[in-house]
């Protein structure tokens, strides 16, 4: 049975949480000493409460991975461990249909002057396996882990990179119904990290019910089924992994655009014919937006005051990356193109429209405004305004994400009895 057809019966889901509420005391005043405690023995010490989750209800069908995203502090590795029955909620109800393992703190367990053996023996008999299990699984643990040239050493002269691969290597191994999984994907270099997502393609293919906590949108929107927002410990939304994300950068960026002031009077020069009022993102000024979405048009514009009399200006857009990296820059005079004349007191709105092809990320805009002739001589040049932040799941990690076409040609026959791939199967 594929994992749709899993997810499509009808049944008691594999994971559900029904008003699940959890809260934290936090102590305003700390005896530090058996001093102060043998001083003041009645003091009754205050407390605050933090509610790191509220009213949180949610289910997990079988099969489904499922994400949980948020920003730090929002609640999401709390309510993993209440799931997992670390923490015990305060209120609600948590129903679990199967065999649970959790991959919550990588490497748990693991005593730093034993060997990889031992230590894999261990750690897999507290995730659940038979000590048997456990040991006839070793030899695939090193390998995944990539240590085989290392397994005789104690794991005290382990790298962190080395300890956190054996402890995935070892975690991966447990046959569970469910597993809940919190951060797991930052593990190693890039060429691990691709095996891991391959491990996790596996599961989903296998129709293994996942609980995935990340901050790492891309993931969601590949491997989650469905997604689930949480900000301050509330359930903000829950559905469409790529909605999900999108709402997720809203929160994390800011949902509003406005003007960074600590730079707007340093940055701001010229001879003040005119200045630049306003900039916004979007169409309807009245309507700012502060995410763009990649790969959809982007409309920026700026709202100019003449306070001169000032003949074909030039006005000039640089969008800065988070680095203060130039990314886009554009002009709305080209050659000897002219834009009319403008007379004092009068407004004037200048728009830059693109095809939206950033990485996502925050950029912040720069704005100049020159005389036309011989020369550029510069009106107004106005940084530290907008800065607004383009959402979307593809990141190369360069500073544009242009669609690109590949293709492999074979060119030269191969050696007789050495038939060769064209190419590396996806």
């Amino acid at each position: 049975m594929t994992s749709d057809e899993q997810r499509s019966t009808q049944g008691r889901p594999a994971l559900a949480a029904q008003a699940v509420h959890k809260r934290f005391k936090i102590p305003e005043e700390r005896s530090h000493t058996l001093k102060e405690r043998a001083l003041h023995p009645l003091r009754r010490s205050r407390h605050e409460e933090l509610y790191a989750l509220k009213d949180i209800s949610f289910a997990v069908q079988p099969g489904e991975f499922f994400g949980i995203v948020g920003r730090n502090g929002s609640g999401k590795s709390t309510l993993l461990k209440c799931l997992a029955g670390i923490y015990r909620a305060d209120e609600g109800q948590i129903w679990c249909n199967g065999r649970m393992s959790t991959f919550i703190e990588l490497g748990v367990g693991f005593n730093p002057d034993l060997a990889a053996y031992d230590n894999v023996a261990l750690n897999g008999i507290m995730l659940g396996l038979s000590p048997r299990e456990a040991r006839a699984r070793y030899q695939r643990v090193i390998e995944f882990a990539e240590l085989e040239e290392f397994q005789d050493l104690k794991l005290k002269n382990y790298s962190s990179g080395m300890h956190v691969r054996l402890a995935f290597s070892v975690a991966i191994q447990v046959d569970a119904d469910i597993l809940l999984i919190d951060e797991v994907l930052a593990v190693g270099d890039a060429a691990f990290q691709q095996k891991c997502f391959d491990v996790f393609n596996r599961m989903r293919e296998e129709g293994r019910t996942i609980v995935f906590v990340t901050h790492d949108m891309g993931a969601v929107t590949r491997f989650c089924h469905r997604a689930m927002l949480l900000e301050r410990g509330e359930m903000v939304g829950i559905g469409d992994p790529r909605d999900v994300a999108d709402r997720y950068l809203e929160i994390a960026f800011g949902r509003a655009a406005g003007y960074e002031e600590a730079n707007v009077g340093s940055a701001r020069m010229g001879d003040g014919a005119a200045r630049v009022s306003d900039v916004w993102l979007g169409d309807d000024r009245n309507e700012r937006l502060a995410v763009a979405p990649q790969s959809e048009p982007l409309t920026l514009k700026a709202l100019v005051t003449f306070n001169a009399d000032v003949r074909d200006p030039a006005v000039s857009l640089t969008l800065l990356n988070e680095h203060r990296q130039p990314v886009v820059v554009a002009t709305t005079v080209k050659e000897q193109e002219e834009t009319g004349g403008f007379r004092a007191g009068e407004q004037a709105v200048f728009a830059f429209s693109f095809h939206n092809m950033l990485a996502p990320g925050r950029y912040h805009t720069l704005l100049t405004i020159t005389h036309r002739g011989e020369g550029l001589d510069v009106i107004d040049r106005f940084a530290g305004g907008l800065s607004f932040v383009v959402s979307g799941m593809s990141n190369s990690g360069g500073m544009v994400e242009i669609p690109v076409q590949t293709d492999v040609t074979r060119w030269g026959a191969a050696p007789a009895g050495e038939a060769q791939p064209a190419g590396r199967p996806r």
